[in-house]
């Protein structure tokens, strides 16, 4: 009876070899295999580990060597996955809350030197003047190739008030050249606003956790001051280089009545997420112009792309960064944590922006206004013998005058970097034709 079984079961293998054996038994080998070349490289690991213990010229610790090998394999996958030891993992928990130690500019790694994605707001490094595209060749002169992106970034944060040399490449200066900055403290307001007009402006400088708290508090301010007679918004994405998802969600979310904002989807594409919006526009349906540029990445990249998909907004400025990958931040109790990369984002049209950014509704370059001397320019009230004006305006009311320098505060400063902005500009004077549109509208249909 035993020999009966054996048989029968022979037999069952031998009947199915021919519709799932063939492929198994592959399969089977191609996991042994890889298996064994797995346990092969291991070995070679642990015997290159073995022979620098013994016998580098300095004694380094185990610890050193492990987290320098961990930080090699994170960091050669991407520029965005890498390993934080404990100090840095409490750092990094620090800057997602607002404020952190440094210089103020987000970076990245391309082409083996640091490249600056934005200098943050009211920072020691955008007040040196510092601008997105600016690669950093030397810290302090000592050359950055060779370097990890984290070891680049410690090397740039330290002790308040310190001095560290930057050596900067920018596009279209012939020359490198030094900017020396002095640390500080951090201390980043998300979200600022303003009212321009009858036009509220909204700036978001980074997505941390109080930045829909923030959004939320600018739009109370708008309702208070001008009510219903908010004629639309502003919202300024401009260099800022991204931050937590579920901010990005938020902020999507504040401008939309339904549909989805962003989905992911990592290397199982059954393994999806999705996103989507739930009813409520703080906005009311009044129109919106999404700045963006160079320096607008990942999550600004959600916003931009989410509101542009569903037309529920104007996206103006110039191309944004194109980072569309998602990074999450896996603890790992008692060494730190490591920050992988572990899927792409998409905008609700189905776009990956991986490397390509979103395109602005309107291209808008950045420029300066200057006014045109009009020589020779004549008025009807220049030609000798003309008639003159029998209901002249009252000159008196339209008589410049020079401010005060006493009275010149912060929001003369203010109005001084708006009139430089131009893309600012741009927007505004869209907001207003299309206010301008919509109560002529109003009124020859009634």
């Amino acid at each position: 009876m035993k020999t009966r079984h054996i048989l029968t079961a022979a037999a069952v293998s031998l009947l199915l070899s021919p519709i799932f054996g063939p492929g198994s038994v592959r399969a089977e080998a191609a996991d042994a295999k890889n298996d064994a070349e797995t346990y092969r490289l291991l070995n070679l690991f642990g015997d290159v580990f073995e022979r620098v213990r013994a016998d580098y010229v300095e004694k380094p610790t185990d610890k050193e060597l492990i987290e320098s090998a961990i930080g090699g394999m994170l960091s050669s996958l991407d520029p965005h996955s890498s390993y934080m030891n404990a100090d840095r993992f409490k750092d990094m928990q620090v800057d997602t809350r607002g404020e952190f130690g440094g210089l103020g500019i987000q970076v990245t790694m391309e082409a083996g030197f640091v490249k600056v994605i934005s200098p943050i707001d009211d920072t020691p490094a955008f007040r040196a003047g510092i601008e997105a595209g600016d690669f950093i060749t030397h810290l302090d002169g000592e050359v950055v190739q060779g370097m990890t992106l984290q070891e680049a970034v410690d090397k740039m944060r330290g002790k308040v008030g310190a001095d560290i040399k930057l050596t900067i490449r920018r596009k279209g200066v012939a020359e490198p050249f030094d900017v020396t900055i002095s640390r500080a403290v951090i201390k980043i307001t998300s979200v600022r606003s303003r009212i321009e007009g009858k036009m509220g402006y909204v700036r978001i400088t980074s997505f941390t956790e109080q930045s829909d708290k923030g959004l939320k508090k600018a739009f109370a301010k708008f309702d208070k001051e001008l009510g219903d007679d908010l004629q639309g918004v502003v919202l300024d994405l401009r260099n800022n280089p991204g931050g937590l998802l579920d901010q990005a969600v938020a902020i999507s979310d504040a401008f939309l009545e339904k549909g989805e904002i962003v989905s992911t989807r990592s290397r199982d594409l059954e393994d999806t997420s999705r996103y989507n919006a739930r009813p409520g526009d703080l906005a009311q349906g009044k129109p919106v112009v999404v700045l963006v540029n160079g320096g607008s990445a990942s999550a600004s990249e959600i916003v931009a792309g989410a509101l542009q998909d569903h037309r529920r907004a104007i996206i103006l400025g110039t191309r944004s960064f194109g980072k569309g990958s998602v990074q999450t931040i896996m603890p790992l109790p008692g060494f730190g944590a490591m920050r992988l990369t572990t899927a792409r984002y998409y905008t609700p049209s189905g776009r990956s922006i991986q490397g390509e950014g979103i395109d602005p509704d309107i291209l808008v370059e950045q420029a300066r206004i200057e006014t045109i001397a009009r020589k020779g320019e004549r008025h009807e009230a220049d030609l000798r013998g003309s008639l003159k004006n029998e209901n002249p305006a009252d000159k008196k009311n339209n008589v410049e005058k020079k401010p005060d320098s006493a009275n010149v505060d912060a929001k003369d400063s203010e109005k001084a970097k708006k009139a430089e902005d131009y893309q600012l500009l741009r927007a505004l004077d869209i907001l207003r034709g299309i206010a301008l549109f919509s109560s002529k509208t109003a009124s020859s249909s009634n």
